[in-house]
């Protein structure tokens, strides 16, 4: 698989991991069929994806892009799906998590 491929993968990855997260949260603890079985495939599709990206990627920083992608996707999709609140704490964890990951890009080695 192609660098440019992998980062692809490595980002579909991230956000069908907001769509797993979204799903359990509708599965209601997976006492509702449908929505469990939705979020046991796009969990089943966010690790293949995962796990191809990391063939040509650094673990690290692929990992890192992954989960920030899923973090910050989520917290932001709860808010606008669940009314979660979103305080100036989770904004500033948010830019937090972004510089992080930025950081490990630009990182030598």
């Amino acid at each position: 698989m192609s660098r440019s491929l992998a980062w692809m993968a490595l980002i579909v990855a991230g956000l069908l991991d907001v769509g797993w997260a979204i799903s359990m949260k509708y599965a209601e603890g997976y006492t509702r069929m449908g929505w469990s079985l939705i979020s046991l495939a796009l969990l089943a599709a966010f690790v293949f994806l995962l796990g191809r990206a990391l063939q040509a990627l650094d673990l690290g920083l692929a990992y890192a892009v992954w989960t920030g992608i899923g973090a910050v996707g989520t917290v932001i999709m709860g808010v606008v799906l669940f009314g979660e609140a979103l305080s100036l704490a989770k904004v500033a964890g948010i830019g937090l998590v972004m510089i992080g990951i930025v950081a490990l890009k630009l990182a030598p080695g």
